[in-house]
């Protein structure tokens, strides 16, 4: 049942995350994604099979200590954003800034609730971890992450345009090349940056 729950938490996570890719974008003038219908929390619009279920669904229940899928992507084009230097970063920093939020208060739930309803701090300290987890882990700059886009937008524009080619390279590669990030994170990073996500839940939820 936990694991079932995980799974939900972990597909509304990666929802609101390309959400808050869409309102960034609409926000900073591209209104491509409020045209298609996407900024709405409705999973129907957003879910992509491979990321958003059967992605997470295999790593949630093999144990396989990593929390993370993906939703559609929302279209955006960045030409339109008005902010032509640090408008892909702004957008791409959103998604993650909102799950870290959203690990933030329900970190703030479960410390409230922690004595008086403790099956409901449990259900707040998950819904946190799944999102701390999620955002930190979309912040790391390789491609097709949303740090490694942050990392090319505020790079000089030389480095810039080699970043993006090599991330155009590792996008072709579609659901691929998202799945050889993960299976090469598993092998090399997920303990240190396991226990770096749990130093800062702990302190979050004050374990």
């Amino acid at each position: 049942m936990e694991s079932l729950f995980v799974v939900v938490v972990l597909i509304f996570s990666v929802i609101a995350h390309e959400v808050a890719h869409g309102y960034a974008a609409n926000a900073l003038g591209d209104p491509t994604a409020r045209l298609a219908g996407r900024l709405t929390l409705n999973p129907l619009p957003h879910i992509d099979i491979v990321g958003s279920v059967i992605i997470p669904a295999l790593l949630v229940f093999s144990n396989a200590g990593l929390l993370f899928g993906w939703a559609k992507p929302v279209p955006y084009n960045p030409y339109n954003l008005r902010d032509q230097r640090y408008g892909e970063a702004i957008v791409a920093v959103a998604g993650s800034a909102t799950n870290i939020l959203l690990a933030l208060v329900f970190a703030l739930i479960a410390r409230v609730t922690a004595g008086s309803l403790p099956a409901a701090a449990d259900f707040a300290s998950l819904i946190s971890f799944v999102n701390l987890f999620l955002g930190l882990f979309n912040l790391i700059p390789i491609p097709p992450l949303d740090g490694y886009t942050v990392l090319r937008g505020i790079a000089p524009a030389a480095l810039s345009y080699r970043l993006r080619e090599f991330e155009d390279r590792v996008r072709g590669l579609g659901a691929g090349g998202i799945i050889i990030v993960l299976v090469l994170f598993s092998f090399l990073l997920i303990g240190p940056f396991y226990a770096f996500v749990s130093s800062i839940f702990s302190f979050l939820v004050g374990g």
